[in-house]
Protein backbone atom coordinates (compact mmCIF):
# COMPACT_ATOMS: atom_id res chain seq x y z
CA UNK A 1 0.00 0.00 0.00
CA UNK A 2 1.40 3.17 -1.19
CA UNK A 3 1.73 6.16 1.49
CA UNK A 4 -0.17 9.60 -0.15
CA UNK A 5 1.31 12.64 1.40
CA UNK A 6 -1.69 15.60 2.56
CA UNK A 7 -1.36 19.11 2.10
CA UNK A 8 -4.36 20.19 3.96
CA UNK A 9 -2.54 22.09 6.49
CA UNK A 10 -1.03 24.27 3.52
CA UNK A 11 -4.42 24.04 2.27
CA UNK A 12 -6.29 25.58 5.30
CA UNK A 13 -3.42 28.00 6.03
CA UNK A 14 -4.04 29.87 2.70
CA UNK A 15 -7.77 29.79 1.74
CA UNK A 16 -8.97 32.40 4.07
CA UNK A 17 -5.98 34.61 2.25
CA UNK A 18 -7.62 33.14 -0.96
CA UNK A 19 -11.03 33.92 0.00
CA UNK A 20 -10.41 37.36 1.31
CA UNK A 21 -8.23 38.18 -1.91
CA UNK A 22 -10.78 36.79 -4.47
CA UNK A 23 -13.99 38.56 -2.52
CA UNK A 24 -12.27 41.50 -2.82
CA UNK A 25 -11.26 41.80 -6.79
CA UNK A 26 -12.12 44.14 -8.70
CA UNK A 27 -12.36 42.51 -12.27
CA UNK A 28 -11.82 38.77 -13.66
CA UNK A 29 -8.21 39.79 -14.13
CA UNK A 30 -7.70 40.02 -10.19
CA UNK A 31 -8.98 36.28 -9.85
CA UNK A 32 -6.75 35.26 -12.63
CA UNK A 33 -4.02 36.88 -11.01
CA UNK A 34 -4.37 36.36 -7.17
CA UNK A 35 -5.05 32.58 -8.62
CA UNK A 36 -1.80 32.75 -9.49
CA UNK A 37 -0.17 34.00 -6.46
CA UNK A 38 -1.80 31.94 -4.07
CA UNK A 39 -0.54 28.36 -6.29
CA UNK A 40 2.68 30.39 -6.02
CA UNK A 41 2.59 30.36 -2.13
CA UNK A 42 0.92 26.61 -1.89
CA UNK A 43 3.66 25.34 -3.77
CA UNK A 44 6.63 27.40 -2.18
CA UNK A 45 5.18 25.47 1.11
CA UNK A 46 4.39 21.86 -0.45
CA UNK A 47 8.05 21.84 -1.66
CA UNK A 48 9.66 23.74 1.05
CA UNK A 49 10.95 25.68 -1.44
CA UNK A 50 12.76 24.07 -3.63
CA UNK A 51 10.34 24.96 -6.83
CA UNK A 52 9.40 28.64 -7.18
CA UNK A 53 6.65 29.25 -9.50
CA UNK A 54 6.94 31.80 -12.13
CA UNK A 55 3.87 34.07 -12.85
CA UNK A 56 3.29 32.52 -16.32
CA UNK A 57 3.64 28.59 -15.11
CA UNK A 58 0.22 28.15 -13.38
CA UNK A 59 -2.87 30.03 -14.21
CA UNK A 60 -6.58 30.03 -14.46
CA UNK A 61 -8.36 28.76 -17.31
CA UNK A 62 -12.04 29.29 -16.47
CA UNK A 63 -13.38 27.95 -19.58
CA UNK A 64 -11.47 24.96 -20.02
CA UNK A 65 -11.25 21.30 -18.30
CA UNK A 66 -9.16 20.93 -16.12
CA UNK A 67 -10.15 24.82 -15.17
CA UNK A 68 -6.38 25.83 -14.18
CA UNK A 69 -3.08 24.69 -15.86
CA UNK A 70 0.34 24.16 -14.78
CA UNK A 71 3.28 24.79 -17.56
CA UNK A 72 5.06 21.31 -19.38
CA UNK A 73 8.64 22.70 -18.07
CA UNK A 74 6.99 22.25 -14.56
CA UNK A 75 5.23 19.11 -15.04
CA UNK A 76 8.22 17.30 -16.50
CA UNK A 77 10.21 17.89 -13.40
CA UNK A 78 10.89 15.01 -11.57
CA UNK A 79 10.30 16.07 -7.96
CA UNK A 80 6.93 17.66 -9.42
CA UNK A 81 5.60 14.36 -11.04
CA UNK A 82 6.44 12.26 -7.35
CA UNK A 83 4.69 15.34 -5.22
CA UNK A 84 1.38 15.57 -7.71
CA UNK A 85 0.91 11.78 -8.10
CA UNK A 86 1.72 11.13 -4.54
CA UNK A 87 0.02 13.70 -2.53
CA UNK A 88 -3.78 15.72 -2.28
CA UNK A 89 -1.86 18.04 -4.24
CA UNK A 90 -4.37 17.95 -7.43
CA UNK A 91 -7.17 17.83 -5.28
CA UNK A 92 -6.03 21.28 -3.50
CA UNK A 93 -5.57 23.15 -6.48
CA UNK A 94 -8.80 21.88 -8.36
CA UNK A 95 -10.88 23.49 -5.60
CA UNK A 96 -8.80 26.56 -5.48
CA UNK A 97 -9.35 26.75 -9.14
CA UNK A 98 -13.12 26.31 -8.83
CA UNK A 99 -13.38 28.88 -6.17
CA UNK A 100 -12.00 31.20 -8.47
CA UNK A 101 -13.58 30.39 -10.86
CA UNK A 102 -17.13 30.72 -9.26
CA UNK A 103 -16.16 34.63 -8.25
CA UNK A 104 -14.74 34.99 -12.08
CA UNK A 105 -17.77 34.25 -13.46
CA UNK A 106 -19.46 36.37 -10.76
CA UNK A 107 -17.53 38.88 -12.12
CA UNK A 108 -18.15 38.31 -15.31
CA UNK A 109 -21.77 38.62 -15.11
CA UNK A 110 -21.47 41.29 -13.19
CA UNK A 111 -19.65 44.21 -14.27
CA UNK A 112 -21.03 46.57 -11.95
CA UNK A 113 -18.57 46.21 -9.24
CA UNK A 114 -15.89 47.01 -11.46
CA UNK A 115 -17.35 49.54 -13.26
CA UNK A 116 -17.66 51.83 -10.05
CA UNK A 117 -14.28 51.20 -8.80
CA UNK A 118 -13.31 52.49 -12.47
CA UNK A 119 -15.02 55.78 -11.66
CA UNK A 120 -14.27 56.52 -8.62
Amino acid sequence: MTRMLSFSKAENDLLPKFRKLTNEAESTEDVKKFFVYCMQELFAQTFNGQLELRFEEVGLQPEADPCFFISEQVRSRDDFTEMWQGSDLPQIVTRFAELAVGHYKHLEKNPKKTEAKIRM
